[in-house]
């Protein structure tokens, strides 16, 4: 078999099991793709001989009939999980030469059940952006492209997004604190979830907005997201935030059956100035769940308004906190000091040098709110406001809708640097649709539906109930079944 880095992961799986194919052969036809497409700026540390020996191991497990469903999957992980003895810099000068000595939980569950780590990830510095131009590597590319024009994947796990587009890994992990999942799979035309808060442990996963981040897979279809994501959740004793609840077989839960579902179409998500294409496909998807016997139904989100300026001052608010523990003292960079510099001196001049124009004005902002003279005025009212948006979910959810249907994004992939210089806030902008699904703790998946007519990829976002991750999926699977999207990027990398 040719091209084996073209498999999805239940093909691999099967073909593994029924001795087709070795996870060595499958992790050497990956590792040849990554690099033949340095181009694509998607792998950032690159582990080829820890590949390998941890595909030797996963074909002895095959071997000896102890096969979890993942095992000998080839994998990339994001650079804001911490892999032991693996550089993990969360794309940030500041941790230039981080090498744990720990394994995040979420990347230890996924070593465990047999997976294949290929290297890691680039992104948007410290999660902070949409477009994966703040990272200290360089921005990643998107493997679509248009008229020679160099795309964006997406932030702020744009990295993974581009390398599972391209065919690098089979899947790759990524996190969602206000959308870094759902947009950049929106962008590439893959399936990525963000779970609901809680599902999946943040332990050993570098912090940026602690009560939104949650880490979750992003695939190329939608079965290969219920796979990997039952071998990532579970509870861990060693985040406190982490749901001490059972882990259903997400896969099983696949019947593409929604008779009777009642889908929710939001009024307040039909923004002013919404692209053609984008309020077409939306009201495609809608038709082709209602095909498939699900009832649709006008829903009131009436306080999403308020959603992305509450995001955009909680988020660098615990962001602010968060990094202060980047002094300079204990690991990463430090900056040179002058005769007479003291600790003050060393703080400054480390942090003015290791961290990026995009995470110093997130801190800075974030500082500001939480300040004596303006904690009320901003963070306490931002609190609130996010209090009444997950309020208006649970009614929506109380009376009777099983899933929420909106637009992924605002747009296509624009392209890199069309927006790095202008109104930051254009950028936040892109966050529109999915910011309140963090807010809300809620979970939520892009599904690749369409293309526009420039040949991009457009993805339409599922809203579930909290820990109905299976329902979920299982909606998903019926739209992505329904919209038989199988578009490819064209190789040119």
């Amino acid at each position: 078999m040719s091209d084996l880095n073209k498999l999805t992961i239940a093909e691999a799986r099967d073909h593994l099991r029924a001795k087709e194919i070795t996870a060595q052969e499958l992790t050497q036809s990956c590792l040849s793709a990554i690099d033949g497409a340095d181009a694509l700026g998607a792998f950032v540390h690159k582990t080829h001989d820890l590949a390998m020996t941890q595909a030797q191991a996963a074909d002895d497990r095959l071997a000896a009939g102890d096969a979890p469903d993942m095992c000998g999957i080839p994998l990339g992980i994001k650079d804001l999980f911490c892999t032991k003895g693996v550089d993990s810099q969360a794309a940030s000068r500041i941790l230039q030469g981080f090498k744990p000595e720990y394994e995040s939980t979420v990347s230890q569950k996924l070593l465990d059940a047999g997976t294949i780590m290929l290297g890691k990830l680039n992104m948007d510095e410290f999660a902070m952006g949409s477009s994966n131009e703040t990272s200290v590597y360089g921005n990643a590319v998107n493997p679509w492209k248009v008229d020679d024009r160099a795309l964006t994947p997406g932030g702020s796990s744009g990295g993974s997004a581009s390398a599972v587009a391209a065919d690098l890994c089979l899947a790759a992990t990524g996190t969602d604190t206000g959308g870094s999942i759902r947009q950049p799979a929106a962008f590439t035309g893959i399936v990525g979830i963000k779970p609901t808060y809680g599902r999946c442990s943040r332990w050993g996963v570098v912090a940026f907005a602690s009560s939104l981040d949650q880490a979750g897979p992003m695939t190329k279809t939608v079965r290969d997201s219920a796979i990997m994501l039952e071998a990532m959740c579970g509870h861990d004793p060693k985040d406190s935030t982490s749901a001490d609840l059972p882990v259903p077989n997400f896969e099983a839960m696949l019947t593409g059956d929604i008779r009777g579902k009642k889908i929710g179409i939001p009024k307040e998500y039909r923004m002013d100035a919404m692209p053609a294409e984008i309020e077409a496909l939306w009201s495609q998807g809608a038709d082709m769940l209602r095909d498939a016997g699900a009832e649709i139904v006008d829903i009131s989100l009436p306080h999403t308004k308020y959603a992305l300026p509450a995001y955009y001052v909680i988020a660098p608010a615990e962001a602010s906190s968060n990094l202060a523990r980047y002094d300079g003292v204990r690991f990463g960079h430090r900056a040179s000091l002058a005769a007479g510099d003291g600790i003050t001196e060393m703080y400054e001049k480390t942090r003015a040098e290791g961290f990026g124009p995009e995470v110093q004005r997130r801190i800075m902002i974030g500082t500001y709110v939480l300040s004596a003279g303006f904690y009320d005025a901003y963070y306490n009212r931002a609190r609130r406001v996010r209090t009444l948006i997950k309020k208006d979910f649970e009614d929506v959810f109380a009376n009777g809708v099983d899933a929420i249907l909106t637009p992924a994004t605002p747009s296509a992939a624009f392209g890199l640097g069309e927006m790095t210089d202008a109104d930051p806030v254009q950028m936040y902008l892109n966050d529109v649709f999915t910011v309140t699904v963090n807010l809300a703790g809620l979970p939520g998946i892009s599904v690749p539906t369409g293309l526009d007519s420039a040949g991009l990829p457009l993805g339409l976002q599922l809203i579930g109930r909290p820990w109905e991750e299976g329902d979920l999926l299982n909606t998903a699977y019926a739209l992505e079944q329904a919209a038989g999207f199988v578009a490819k990027p064209q190789k040119w990398w």
